[in-house]
């Protein structure tokens, strides 16, 4: 059997994850994933919003984790901070988002499913390259001063902020005991349907950049394949439960004033 961290079987997995991203990108064009604002029963089996997200993200976070110990470049500096930054995201999504949700939603089974198998593969493709398949020498403590860093790293940093001011501002539009949907209209939500997807988008990319590699690209490439439709779809659902009073704002989907 070829190692797993074979750069052929390497790149087959991350170039095989790029050509299925444009695959979704056009299936999710037609068939909306039922979860969140969009949840639908006929997806099957659920349980609460909360669970399900620590059991969705919590696979990348600990997948990470394992490349990382299990790496004899485990004590190396730069590919350390950058697993480290990977590892930001999913504890802020594992661990606090999930006790941040209001309400008792929802989530189907085969949604977490899908999660999970895309979570570890991404990690694998992330972790997987900083751990294991980058050429040795390659992430050098000099690289923590490189402009792809430097840069990456601003970008990172400012999708988390807008990530987690987004949700923050969706969460804020209910009080206690009200199931009603309203128009969010603070932050991002002034210029895209989704702010809360713009803010992860820009996250992802911000990673490319910083580690300059082919799976973070592949990574915001999925990112923008799975949010993208979602965007859009949440785009006609407001447009369908507000009418003229959501579409003469005059909002985007996903990126301002472009998409």
């Amino acid at each position: 059997m070829e190692d797993i961290f074979s750069t052929s079987v390497y790149y087959g997995v991350v170039w095989t994850m790029i050509g299925l991203a444009v695959i979704v990108f056009l299936a999710l064009h037609f068939v909306t994933a039922g979860y969140g604002m969009m949840y639908d029963r006929r997806w099957g089996p659920t349980v609460g919003n909360r669970l399900g997200w620590i059991l969705m993200e919590a696979p990348a976070w600990l997948a990470m984790l394992l490349l990382w110990i299990f790496s004899q470049r485990g004590s190396e500096v730069a590919p350390a901070v950058m697993g480290g930054v990977f590892m930001l995201h999913y504890t802020q999504r594992t661990f606090v988002f999930p006790f941040l949700l209001k309400g008792k939603g929802k989530m189907p089974l085969s949604i977490i499913l899908m999660g999970i198998t895309f979570n570890t593969v991404n990690a694998y493709m992330i972790g997987g390259w900083l751990f294991h398949v980058a050429p040795a020498g390659l992430y050098t403590p000099e690289w923590l001063t490189t402009p792809q860093f430097i840069i990456g790293t601003v970008i990172f940093f400012t999708g988390m902020g807008i990530n987690i001011h987004s949700d923050h501002v969706i969460r804020s539009l209910r009080r206690p005991g009200d199931t009603r949907h309203y128009i969010p209209r603070r932050g991002m939500y002034r210029y895209v349907a989704s702010g809360n997807y713009f803010g992860e988008f820009v996250e992802w990319c911000g990673y490319a950049v910083l580690t300059w590699s082919l799976g973070g690209l592949a990574f915001a490439i999925w990112t923008f394949a799975n949010l993208a439709p979602r965007a859009r779809s949440i785009h006609k659902r407001y447009i369908g439960e507000f009418g003229e009073e959501y579409a003469r704002l005059g909002r985007k989907y996903l990126i301002p004033f472009i998409y």
